[in-house]
């Protein structure tokens, strides 16, 4: 199963007033772990940075001016992502920017169903607890200690690995698996080989029994000895 941890950094929170994509980062995972191949561009995005989106992720106006714009970097994009399943931290923040940014150069927008909402999942594994990213890394012992400023491929970095974290473990069964087949050779160097046990009675059981039939009323034993 091919999935992409994604994430973005943008001008402000709302595309609808002209808030615009300046970094996005993806990682592609195959059952959940990642496979070492990233997306991760920088863009201009045509207008100003409002002092407080800087404060967020450091991009000055000067860094991105010799940026691509959106619509140079939207079909390397599309196909990196493919049609994979979106893994986001905040997915209705991310998508409504990224289908806002589609929607200005006439590509079809992303459905909402193709996206994976770590919050979402967070809140209800773990009601009432902090669901930062941050929180997460030091839930699960992730090393998050180069995130002094937002940054849209380390955030999807650290996310593919929360996301491994929420879906089980680095290795999901392998304690179970290890578990199983160490019992196994466990019983097996564990079991002795004995002789079998003659069945036939010896002479002292078979007196031993007529004497016990004896203190029976009509036993069914004797019923059988006397039909054959």
């Amino acid at each position: 199963m091919r999935e992409i941890a994604l994430d973005t950094e943008t001008t402000g929170f709302d595309p609808l007033t002209g808030d615009r994509i300046v970094e996005i980062g993806c990682v592609e995972m195959l059952n959940h772990v990642s496979t070492g191949r990233v997306f991760h561009r920088y863009i201009n995005p045509e207008r100003p940075m409002p002092a407080e989106a800087l404060a967020v992720h450091g991009l000055t106006d000067e860094f991105l001016s010799d940026k691509p714009v959106f619509a140079e970097i939207v079909e390397e994009f599309l196909e990196f992502i493919g049609d994979a399943r979106l893994v986001i931290h905040n997915a209705e923040f991310d998508m409504k920017f990224i289908n806002a940014e589609l929607a200005r150069l006439g590509f079809q927008s992303l459905p909402m169903s193709r996206s994976f909402d770590t919050v979402a999942l967070c809140k209800k594994r773990f009601p009432g607890a902090q669901a930062s990213l941050d929180a997460l890394c030091k839930r699960f012992g992730i090393d998050n200690s180069n995130r002094t400023l937002h940054g849209a491929l380390l955030d999807a970095q650290l996310l593919a690995e929360v996301y491994l974290e929420l879906m089980g473990g680095r290795q999901p069964g392998l304690v179970l698996t290890e578990t199983r087949e160490a019992t196994a050779l466990t019983t097996a160097a564990q079991r002795t080989l004995r002789a079998p046990r003659p069945h036939a009675p010896t002479e002292d059981e078979l007196a031993a029994h007529a004497e016990f039939l004896k203190k029976l009323n009509n036993p069914l034993w004797l019923a059988a000895e006397a039909a054959e």
